[in-house]
Formats: structure tokens, C-alpha cells, sequence
């Protein structure tokens, strides 16, 4: 199942985007390959361009993602944030970020991790002081809030894609069926007139039979019959003709409903 099926990203976007800004934290989304379905937002250098932009910060920090869930600390110390989207059981995505610091940063720390990364100590030690600081208890009640937000929205979203399937669905079938039962109706009236032609040829077949005399006692019989089977007819083909309207007032308000 892809998100990107079922609701517009540009609202996980915008999101995001309003997440980041009101709480300093970096997020994105990614979908169920783990492939980025969002732009990030309020991602910094230290993290992007000085950490895993080196060979060694990637491989650590792409551990991280791996392994790590919910609210966590990373390998450099800052604290990021990884909440699976879920739909009917199935995990579509998770929203990930965080890249933030919960508490002032050790500068001589940041510079060792500098030089296991091989990069410049005074540009990582730069880049650290321009991370947000934020508690560790506020971090993690944003990255909850994220989370549950997102989830929120994506069901929403995902049951009224399935809601609007089915509502069209039962609009076509509903539309099938009234064009049988209007079948219906045409060849119900087709066999009234041929019922009603049976009565008449029935009773002039009697008229015929009655001159005939005792000539015609055997026809007569016959006649008679074909009189009975003639009104049976009749009425089952006016209970079908019924029936057949009760269905067509039941599907209409079935349609009406669907289109509220």
C-alpha cells in the first residue's frame, strides 16, 4: 500500500513544513520502500552536510536509521525521532527527524567526533552551535505529536478514498441494475399483450367451439384451459411487474443515500 495512492502529499507537506517551523526539529516523510515522499525541512549542515556528508557519519548514521525507533539518541549525541505511519496493520511510511540537541553542547566531544569523521573540527564545532536546543521531555513530546497527527490524517484520508470507491461502485451496480429491471418491465409488458391476446383468441376459440356442437366438445375443453393459463399469466406477470418496481424504489433510495 503507497500513501501516494489513496491522499495528496502536499498535505503531509505543509505538515511537516508547520511541524518544523513551530518546534525547531528537522522531519520528513518517507513511504513504504523508505524512500523520501516529502522534502525535508529545518534539516541542518551539521547533519547533512558535515556528518553524513562523510563517509564514515553515513555509515553511522544510516545505522541509526536501521536500528533505531521512536525517540532516540543518535551516534553524535543529538536526539532524532523515527514513527512508523500505520493503515489496517500494514506500516505505508514513518515520519523521521529530529536533529536536535537536548542540552548545550560539549564542544571539546563535537570536536573528537570531528576528527574520527575526518572533518574540519572548528566547521563541526560552527555547526553544532547553530543546532536548536531544546529538553529532552519537549522533543519527545513533539515527535509523539507528529506522530500521531500524521497517522490521523493519513487513515482519514485513506478511508475516504476507500468510502469514495466503494460509493462508486455501488453507483455504477446501482445503475446496472436499473436498466435490467427496466428490461424487466418492457418484456413484462410484452407477455401481458400476448396474455391478453391468449384470452381473446381463447374465447373466440369457446364462441367457435359452442357452434360446432358436440363436434366441438374436445375443442372447448382446450379453449377453456388455455382461458385459465391466460389469466394466471396475467397475474404473475403483474406480482413481477410489482416486485420489480419495489426493487427499483429501493435501489433509487439506496442512490440518494450514497449521494448525500
Amino acid at each position: 500500500m503507497k500513501i501516494k495512492d489513496f491522499m495528496d502529499l502536499s498535505i503531509l507537506q505543509d505538515i511537516q513544513d508547520q511541524f518544523s517551523d513551530a518546534t525547531g526539529l528537522a522531519a520528513i516523510m518517507v513511504g513504504e520502500d523508505g524512500n523520501y515522499i516529502t522534502e525535508g525541512s529545518n534539516f541542518t549542515d551539521f547533519c547533512m552536510k558535515y556528518t553524513r556528508g562523510t563517509k564514515e557519519g553515513a555509515k553511522r548514521c544510516e545505522r541509526c536509521d536501521n536500528e533505531c525507533t521512536g525517540t532516540y539518541f543518535c551516534h553524535a549525541g543529538l536526539m532524532d525521532f523515527s514513527n512508523d505511519i500505520i493503515v489496517n496493520g500494514e506500516k505505508v511510511g514513518a515520519c523521521i527527524g529530529g536533529q536536535v540537541l537536548p542540552a548545550e553542547p560539549d564542544l571539546d566531544k563535537f570536536e573528537d567526533i570531528a576528527r574520527e569523521l575526518g572533518v574540519d573540527p572548528a566547521a563541526y564545532v560552527n555547526a553544532v552551535k547553530k543546532i536548536p536546543v531544546k529538553t529532552e521531555k519537549s522533543i519527545r513530546a513533539a515527535a509523539d505529536l507528529l506522530g500521531a497527527i500524521v497517522n490521523q490524517i493519513v487513515n482519514q484520508k485513506y478511508l475516504e478514498s476507500k468510502n469514495s470507491n466503494i460509493l462508486e461502485v455501488m453507483d455504477r451496480e446501482v445503475q446496472t441494475s436499473v436498466a435490467a429491471i427496466q428490461v424487466i418491465a418492457d418484456k413484462t409488458k410484452e407477455l401481458e399483450s400476448i396474455a391478453s391476446k391468449q384470452n381473446i383468441l381463447a374465447l373466440n376459440a369457446t364462441i367457435e367451439a359452442a357452434r360446432a356442437g358436440e363436434a366441438g366438445v374436445g375443442f372447448a375443453v382446450v379453449a377453456n384451459q388455455m382461458g385459465e393459463l391466460s389469466k394466471k399469466s396475467a397475474g404473475i406477470y403483474k406480482d413481477i411487474q410489482e416486485n420489480s418496481q419495489i426493487v427499483s424504489r429501493s435501489i433509487k433510495a439506496m442512490n440518494d443515500v450514497s449521494l448525500k
